[in-house]
């Protein structure tokens, strides 16, 4: 039979996550959102717990990449760092999603490390704040046009280009970056470096004023003639020209899209959580196991969005143990983002509706969790992005074929 409940190390994952999102993260939601830019000290503590994890994750043994991993048997049941961490990002979503994107040693680039540098690269760079620059001002939801590039001169990579919504681009230690280093060869010819943030010709040119996820930052970089070793290329060091090697690149998306979908999941539920509360308050009760027919209007509206959010976990958990368990999770990763990112910003939404002039006003966390809930349906790919993956896989169609 299905067993739906978590394991006891994942309890733990979840009950710590929830914990800090109770006591830390929750209590100062409100003064991260209104002071934009500014560094949330309170979160500090977090960066030696996150170091840890990656010291624990560093001592397992690891493939290269852009080699494809050999299947577990069914039978076999892994629990991974993507499932750990999605499980983990709903609690802390719950709390805030910005505090949870600010966290030292927690950015999207750290996945990118995990997803794809080698063993030495892992112990090398342990212990830094990444980012992932990909988007460009020409070059957005079209990961493969991007126009950053990586020449080789003598040991060294020279990067030159320039990178916009770079998530924590100011906080960070160390950005990873998606550059080409043969346009010719298209998207077969991306690979992704790491790039300290104090070399010379890095420079953070802007910082968004932005509708959500305020804790965060999110900044332009321009990279200017910026020379990086040789062996800061992610992955083997050797530049493939076949499409194998952009796949690996690609990889970092079917990591942290259920981590994205975790996200959305938390903060749906923080605020159909908190709406559910007050409605009780003035009187409503939520009766399961009936018809629906026999529920009331709002009774029946707070139940399907219930279950909505049981199939968003449960679509996001499908994809972190593929993924866990060494199998090709692109489609799955996409529907989990595409379904939370939808539905999240829905029932966030739709909570604010509920709660009427209350839900509008600042002086509940309601409006806030519905525009920080949006992002999750734009970045690391659009909701129309997600669709195309879902239904090239499913229809077995190239790029070219369905656009």
């Amino acid at each position: 039979m299905i067993d739906f409940e978590l394991p006891p190390a994942l309890k733990m994952v979840k009950d710590f996550a929830h914990g800090v999102a109770r006591d830390t993260f929750r209590p100062i939601a409100r003064k991260y959102d209104e002071e934009e830019h500014t560094t949330a000290e309170e979160i500090a503590f977090m960066g030696p717990i996150m170091a840890q994890r990656s010291s624990e994750r560093r001592k397992k043994p690891k493939k290269d990449a852009d080699e494809p991993k050999k299947p577990r048997a069914e039978t076999e049941d892994r629990i991974g760092a993507i499932m750990s961490t999605v499980v983990g990002s709903e609690e802390f979503s719950w709390g805030d999603a910005g505090l949870l994107l600010a966290i030292p040693g927690n950015g999207l680039g750290n996945a990118a490390i995990a997803a794809v540098a080698t063993p030495e690269q892992e112990e090398r760079f342990a212990g830094k704040f990444a980012a992932m620059a990909i988007t460009e001002p020409g070059s957005g939801s079209d990961s493969g046009s991007i126009s950053t590039t990586a020449v080789l001169d003598g040991d060294e990579w020279v990067i030159n280009g320039e990178k916009i919504f770079v998530t924590d681009g100011k906080q960070c230690d160390i950005v990873v970056v998606w550059a080409t280093v043969d346009k010719s060869a298209g998207k077969a010819g991306i690979k992704s470096f790491v790039v300290e943030k104090d070399r010379p010709g890095v420079t953070v040119t802007k910082l968004e004023h932005k509708m959500g996820i305020r804790a965060s930052d999110t900044a332009s970089i321009v990279f200017e003639d910026v020379r990086i070793p040789k062996d800061n290329i992610l992955g083997s060091p050797e530049v493939k020209t076949k499409t194998e090697g952009f796949k690996g690149v690609m990889k970092t998306f079917d990591n942290t899209r259920p981590i994205v979908g975790s996200m959305a999941l938390g903060i749906a539920r923080a605020a159909l959580e908190f709406t559910k509360e007050k409605l009780e308050e003035e009187g409503f009760q939520f009766r399961y196991g009936l018809n629906k027919c026999r529920l009331g209007a709002i009774e029946r509206e707070v139940l399907v969005m219930e279950s909505e959010l049981e199939a968003m976990r449960l679509l996001i958990w499908r994809a972190a143990w593929m993924g866990d368990n060494g199998r090709a999770n692109a489609m799955e990763a996409s529907m989990s983002k595409a379904k939370a990112g939808r539905m999240g910003s829905e029932i966030t939404r739709r909570c604010v509706a509920l709660l009427g002039p209350m839900g509008y006003s600042r002086e509940w966390l309601v409006e806030k969790w519905a525009r920080d809930c949006k992002i999750n349906d734009i970045y690391e790919g659009t909701q129309q992005i997600q669709q195309l993956v879902v239904a090239r896989n499913l229809l077995g169609y190239s790029r070219a074929q369905l656009k």
